[in-house]
C-alpha cells in the first residue's frame, strides 16, 4: 500500500512536468495574431505554424515506443522536455516561416517523447486502470491549457510576443530537475505489465496474439485516432484566430475563452474511469459527436458573446479531454497483448498527431474558399463522423479488452 501511494506520488511528478507541455502547446495559437503580422504569414501559413507540431509528435510516437525498448523511461521523459522546452525557446528567435516551422516541428518531437513515455509508465505500473492512467494526463493537460493562455496574456501585455516563449522555454530546466528528483527507477522502469502474459489466459486482446501493431484491428483503430485528431486540432489551432480577427476579441478575452477548455479537462479521470468499467467504444461514441458540436458552435459567432464562446470551450474540453483523448488511446492500447505497451503508445501518438499537423492548414483552406462557419461544420463534424465508423469497423464491442473472460 505504501509503495503504491509513492508511485501514484511520483506519477504527479510527472503530471506535473506535463502542465508546462499543455502550457506550451497554448502560447502559439493565443499569440498567432502578433506572429502573423510580426512575419508578414498569410492564415493558411499561420495554420499550419499553429499546428505543425502535431506532426513532429506523430513522427516521434512509434521509434519512441520503440526507443523505450533501450532507454530508461524516465530519461526520455526529460529527454523530451529538453528538446520542446529549447524549441519553445528559439521560437522568440524565428526570423521567417521556415525556421519558426522547423521550431515548432522539433517542439513536438520532444513532447510526443514526454507524454509517450509517461503513457508508457502509467499503463505498465497500473495496468488494470489504462484509461483512467491516461485520463489523468488529459487531467494535467487541462491544468496546464487553464494556466498558459492567461499567462501569455499577461506576459504578452507587460512585454511583447517574444517574451511568452522565453519564459515557458526556461520553465523546462525546473521541470527536467524536478523529474530526476521526484521520479525513482523502480516506478519507471517497472515491467510488471509485460510480466502479467503468464497470466493472462483469462483475458481477451482484440488483435489476438499478434506480434506486430500492424494487425487490422489496430490498424482501424490507429485510423480512427487520425480523424479524431484531424477533427479536434482545426479548432485547437484556430480558434483564438477566429475570435480575435472575426469577431474582434482582445487577446485577453480570447486567451480567457480558450482557458476554459482546460477546464473542460479537469474531470478527465472519471471519462479514463467511465471507460475502463464501461467500454472505450462506448464512450467513444459520445465523445467524437460532442467534438463535432463543439467545433460547429466554436466557428459561429454566438452573438460574440465571450460567455457563449466559453460554454463551448469547456464542451470542447469535455468531449476531448476528458472523453476522447484517455479512451482513444486506452482503445489502441489495449487491443493488443501487454508486452506492446510501449508500441501501441507510440502508435497512438502518431496516429493521432501526423495529421493533426495539418488541421489548421486545411481549415483554414476551407474558410478562405467558404467561410468559418462551413469550415468547422466540415471539418470538426465530418472528421468525428469518420472516426466513429472506423472504430464501429474495428469490432469492438462492450467492455474494454482487458477485462476478464466471462466463463
Amino acid at each position: 500500500m505504501q509503495k503504491n501511494r509513492a508511485a501514484l506520488a511520483m506519477f504527479g511528478v510527472l503530471l506535473i512536468s506535463y502542465m508546462l507541455n499543455a502550457a506550451d502547446r497554448s502560447l502559439f495559437s493565443i499569440l498567432a495574431v502578433e506572429v502573423r503580422s510580426a512575419m508578414s504569414l498569410s492564415l493558411p501559413e499561420v495554420g499550419l505554424a499553429t499546428t505543425v507540431f502535431t506532426l513532429g509528435m506523430g513522427l516521434a510516437g512509434v521509434p519512441t515506443g520503440y526507443l523505450l525498448s533501450f532507454l530508461k523511461r524516465r530519461t526520455v521523459v526529460q529527454l523530451g522536455l529538453l528538446i520542446f522546452s529549447a524549441a519553445t525557446f528559439l521560437t522568440a528567435y524565428s526570423h521567417g516561416l521556415p525556421d519558426l516551422l522547423l521550431y515548432r516541428f522539433i517542439s513536438g518531437l520532444g513532447e510526443a517523447m514526454q507524454v509517450t513515455a509517461i503513457l508508457a509508465i502509467g499503463a505498465s505500473y497500473f495496468p488494470k486502470n489504462r484509461a483512467l492512467m491516461t485520463g489523468s494526463v488529459s487531467f494535467a493537460y487541462g491544468i496546464g491549457s487553464f494556466v498558459g493562455p492567461v499567462a501569455t496574456a499577461k506576459l504578452l501585455a507587460a512585454f511583447d510576443w517574444k517574451m511568452p516563449f522565453i519564459v515557458f522555454g526556461l520553465l523546462g530546466i525546473v521541470a527536467i530537475a524536478l523529474v530526476a528528483v521526484g521520479v525513482w527507477s523502480w516506478f519507471s522502469e517497472n515491467k510488471g505489465n509485460a510480466g502479467q502474459q503468464a497470466g493472462d489466459e483469462g483475458r481477451i486482446y482484440p488483435a489476438g496474439d499478434s506480434d506486430t501493431i500492424w494487425n487490422p484491428v489496430t490498424v482501424l483503430l490507429a485510423l480512427a485516432a487520425v480523424s479524431a485528431g484531424v477533427a479536434s486540432y482545426g479548432l485547437a489551432g484556430l480558434y483564438p484566430t477566429y475570435m480575435r480577427s472575426a469577431l474582434g476579441f482582445t487577446p485577453q478575452q480570447a486567451a480567457g475563452v480558450m482557458s476554459m477548455i482546460g477546464i473542460g479537462g479537469f474531470l478527465a479521470p472519471l471519462g479514463g474511469w467511465l471507460g475502463d468499467r464501461l467500454g472505450y467504444q462506448r464512450v467513444l461514441m459520445i465523445a467524437l459527436p460532442l467534438t463535432g458540436l463543439a467545433g460547429c458552435l466554436a466557428f459561429s459567432e454566438l452573438n460574440k458573446s465571450i460567455i457563449l464562446h466559453s460554454m463551448v470551450a469547456v464542451l470542447y474540453g469535455v468531449a476531448v479531454l476528458t472523453l476522447l483523448y484517455s479512451n482513444m488511446s486506452a482503445i489502441i492500447i489495449s487491443s493488443m497483448k501487454p508486452s506492446m505497451t510501449a508500441k501501441t503508445s507510440g502508435m497512438f501518438i502518431a496516429s493521432y498527431y501526423i495529421p493533426a499537423a495539418f488541421a489548421g492548414y486545411l481549415l483554414a483552406q476551407i474558410k478562405e474558399a467558404t467561410d468559418w462557419s462551413t469550415a468547422g461544420i466540415l471539418q470538426t463534424a465530418g472528421f468525428a463522423f469518420l472516426s466513429m465508423l472506423l472504430i464501429v469497423a474495428a469490432g469492438i464491442k462492450g467492455r474494454p479488452a482487458m477485462a476478464p473472460a466471462k466463463a
